[in-house]
């Protein structure tokens, strides 16, 4: 029994890992859909093809159709059904000429938070005379965007404007209000509607084209990042915010057919998609940096289509530079840009439901997006092709947050200035990479181990000291080394802290926090907090081991390892670190945790004293 509660307590990280990634792959398969996409193999001939869509017809009283007219030379055809069809279709003869078969997801807007009408004093009224002394651009309400001055996007200014290169923006359409009137456009397409013209119908689209390539120095409204660059209106969101991952994929494919350098997708949802995916790797083929939100669930790993690879998934952070509330982090963030809070929001012009041209702040991960959109336009101007460039450029010239455990950032907050430097200089020498490297504090060797989340040297010192201890007691109370004694030790000072940094795609971190905490760790593993949960860090844990497995032969080494491992955890704690839930980082918490640490000791010790006599 005692050593079925010990196996428990070591396995509870593993299973919860194993747990957690079945129940994201369960949430990742629950996406909403109302039809259902068939993709002919290539090899199958047209006559074939039209055969099995009639026996699919008659078979399930249904009428398979194209999406649109792109839609044929890709042999994708959809067709009503839930997910019980979907299931029968798949386990059918028709599986055997198709790739694949799969929902037609929808993706929506993600929830963006509180608008804002910004005052009359924001009306869309022309005034020559609104902050004439403001140093930049001259567009009445720049002083009010925070965001462009937080990424730097004035120096960025002063090499490269975007001229040239196309983004595309795939959402509800763009209409063009008066502060997008000097904006170079370029044909677009309308998905949900299946006309050219891709007007927006939400406020969304526009709001998001603004932040990319506003009209600058018009005297008039606010600016945009890449002003210089042209924008292609791709409509594949409806008014209500949603639209179908066969739009989606149809018009990402447009784009990278008809020069889009840069794809911005201010959208998400949590199915995973093969047509999507297919279509995102053939715009990368094609060279085009692919961009989008993160999502704005507050949970741990982005939402597709960021998730996806070869897209920069983006997160959001506000005014004060701290992560939005409602921003997605974790795996799938690649970096992070200003998405606005209830602290200050991103401004645009867009337009309201009459479909009148106004000024609105709006927040979300879809604000943070075309941030990250329009610097890497900038980026292409500067004579970086490959996608795989742009974003490495974008992470060497973000922001580092060193203490990013759960993955915040990505590889920092958005610098336009720096970026485009960067764009410039063109090829790194070895000098150039460990300048940055040292510069950014990757050398740091903290940060190789995990992100910056856990200083190298107190671990060190906490599994030494674990070990030293041990040390000191075998000289009065002699016992044999054992590897029960040596895991006790690493598990109660360290426990796999290198497991911390670790993010793989697809998969929620907090199991690796779990599996990377010491246990006086484990009580704020799963909140990813710094100040130790005082039940956790303290002599309680060690007792409870000492009270299961002291009688057994083998596994009371490992009580007694853990409880000297946690006396040394607490130790360097109390003067690295001492912070304790309810003490803060005072010196109550620093006498806390020493207390603690010589109780753990003291009981160690009478352990193993009582080891000796009944010996």
């Amino acid at each position: 029994m005692k050593k079925l509660i010990l196996l428990c307590l070591f396995v509870v990280g593993l299973v919860a890992a194993i747990f957690g990634f079945l129940n994201f792959q369960g949430l990742a398969t629950k996406g909403e859909f109302e039809t259902i996409l068939l993709d002919f193999r290539e090899d199958i001939p047209a006559s074939v093809v039209q055969q099995e869509l009639q026996a699919i017809a008659q078979q399930y009283n249904v009428t398979p159709q194209l999406d649109n007219k792109f839609s044929a030379n890709d042999h994708v055809y959809i067709i009503k059904g839930d997910r019980k069809r979907l299931k029968e279709l798949k386990k059918s003869p028709f599986a055997k000429v198709t790739e694949f078969i799969e929902p037609n997801y929808i993706y929506r807007i993600p929830n963006p938070g509180k608008t804002a009408w910004l005052g009359e004093f924001l009306s869309p009224q022309e005034d020559d005379d609104v902050n004439p002394s403001l140093k930049g651009p001259n567009d009445q309400y720049y002083s009010k965007q925070w965001n462009l001055h937080k990424i730097g996007v004035e120096g960025a200014w002063s090499q490269t404007k975007g001229k040239d290169i196309t983004v595309a923006v795939i959402d509800t359409g763009v209409t063009r209000v008066r502060d997008l009137y000097e904006t170079k456009f370029v044909k677009g397409y309308d998905f949900v509607n299946d006309k050219e013209e891709a007007t927006d119908d939400n406020g969304h689209g526009t709001h998001v084209a603004g932040t990319i390539a506003q009209s600058t120095n018009n005297k008039y409204g606010v600016a945009g990042i890449a002003y210089e660059a042209n924008l292609m209106p791709l409509k594949v969101l409806n008014a209500y915010g949603g639209g179908t991952v066969a739009d989606i994929a149809e018009a990402i494919k447009f784009a990278a057919d008809k020069g889009a350098d840069v794809i911005n997708m201010s959208l998400g949802g949590i199915g995973e998609s093969q047509l999507m995916k297919q279509a995102i790797e053939y715009a990368h083929r094609k060279g085009v940096a692919i961009v989008a939100a993160a999502g704005n669930e507050n949970t741990n790993g982005a939402s597709y289509p960021a998730r996806y690879p070869y897209v920069i998934g983006v997160s959001a952070f506000g005014p004060d530079g701290e992560k939005a509330p409602y921003s997605n982090f974790g795996a799938g963030v690649d970096i992070s840009a200003p998405g606005g809070s209830d602290a200050g929001k991103i401004l645009q012009e867009t337009i309201n439901e009459q479909g009148e041209g106004v000024f609105l702040g709006f927040q979300g991960t879809s604000m943070a997006a075309p941030h990250v959109a329009g610097v890497a336009a900038l980026i292409k101007a500067t004579g970086i092709k490959e996608p795989d460039e742009v974003l490495k450029v974008l992470k060497q010239s973000a922001r580092v947050i060193q203490d990013d455990g759960l993955n915040y950032y990505g590889a920092g907050q958005l610098n336009a200035e720096a970026a485009v430097k960067l764009g410039f200089e063109g090829q790194i020498t070895f000098q150039d990479f460990f300048r940055w490297l040292r510069d950014s504090g990757y050398l740091n060797p903290g940060f190789w181990i995990d992100g910056g989340v856990v200083a190298l040297l107190p671990k060190l010192l906490m599994v030494v000291g674990s070990y030293l201890l041990a040390w000191f007691l075998r000289v009065y109370f002699p016992f044999s080394w054992s590897w029960s004694l040596s895991s006790g030790l690493i598990a109660g000072s360290s426990g796999l802290f290198f497991l911390k940094g670790i993010y793989i795609f697809d998969l929620p971190q907090w199991p690796f926090r779990v599996l990377g905490s010491s246990i006086p760790e484990l009580g704020n593993a799963l909140q990813g907090t710094d100040a130790l949960n005082p039940l956790f860090a303290s002599v309680l844990i060690p007792i409870v081991l000492m009270a299961l497995l002291l009688g057994n032969s083998s596994w009371k080494w490992f009580a007694i390892g853990s409880t000297l491992g946690v006396a040394a955890c607490l130790t360097v704690s109390a003067f690295y670190d001492p912070a304790v839930w309810g003490l803060g980082s005072s010196n109550m918490a620093r006498i806390f945790l020493i207390a603690n640490a010589l109780l753990c000791y003291g009981l160690a010790r009478l352990a193993l004293q009582n080891d000796k006599q009944t010996a």
